[in-house]
């Protein structure tokens, strides 16, 4: 699959709400440049914030722009190992806040040689890993969260929030990208997924297909003003507290989306015929 370059122009928006919502914790060190990593507190429950960032001095060429390569399927799946082995023993689990904004898994040839799929399964296994251990997850979606990045760092957790904006946008490709596999012309794409929510790359039509909890209006998306900090936070502590309080521990609310009619209809069927 190749994704459009637009879709890689490098982004700083990971990096601006990290360090926003960052101010005071404390930084975890071990974890290479792309990968962030803080420890602190959000309403008085305890978190680890974890973002990809672009590191131009990346080992690895393809994943210099905030791509999720090797280093980052890896190290991802650390830092969350580490506040599961951490909590193993605590009824109280440690949240967890992923800031999405990532353009694409990493392609290249040494990804490939090396095991990028092997590298990025780690990491959704240890998000699946901590949200099965009771470990409250959020993510909050600021910018792209596209393809396999987005199903490595993100995903996996028990409540996904956006921004309402158009340069957040939740997909498999680029568009130029997903014109070329489906043989129409961009402009005929976008006819498409105006009547198609799944192929559409606005926020707000994604948010229709059930997985997202919260659609967050801010003032400055690229660089969160002090009352957007504050929104943001209030909303992700909500979060917390709704997931802790909720005995489930699995994604099963995401097929209460309007366009996930036929999603719920097949499972209904599946259990009549395996009962």
């Amino acid at each position: 699959m190749n994704i459009a370059v637009d879709t890689l122009k490098a982004s700083t928006r990971g990096a601006h709400w990290f360090k926003a919502f960052t101010q005071d914790f404390k930084t975890v060190e071990g974890f290479p440049a792309s990968v962030w990593v803080a420890d602190g507190q959000i309403d008085q429950q305890a978190v680890r914030v974890i973002a990809v960032v672009q590191d131009s001095n990346n080992l690895f060429p393809r994943a210099k722009q905030g791509e999720v390569g090797l280093l980052e399927g890896w190290s991802l799946a650390k830092a969350v190992d580490e506040v599961i082995q951490a909590d193993i023993h605590s009824e109280t689990k440690r949240a967890i806040l992923c800031l999405v904004d990532v353009p694409s898994q990493a392609y290249g040839r040494r990804e490939e040689l090396l095991g990028i799929h092997q590298a990025l399964a780690g990491a959704v296994d240890s998000y699946a890993r901590a949200r099965l251990a009771g470990h409250p997850i959020v993510s909050l979606l600021v910018g792209k969260s596209m393809s396999g990045a987005f199903l490595a760092h993100g995903y996996q957790a028990n409540r996904i929030i956006a921004l309402k904006d158009s340069g957040v946008m939740v997909h498999a490709m680029g568009k130029e990208s997903a014109a070329r596999v489906t043989l129409r012309s961009v402009d005929e794409l976008e006819q498409l997924a105006s009547s198609i929510p799944p192929m559409a790359y606005d926020i707000e039509s994604y948010a229709t297909l059930g997985l997202l909890s919260e659609l967050l209006s801010v003032e400055n998306p690229e660089q969160p003003t002090n009352d957007d900090l504050l929104l943001a936070k209030q909303v992700v502590a909500r979060a917390f507290k709704e997931i802790n309080a909720d005995q489930s521990r699995g994604l099963e609310q995401r097929l209460h989306g309007q366009n996930r009619q036929m999603s719920k209809k097949v499972r209904e069927l599946l259990r009549e015929q395996w009962s």
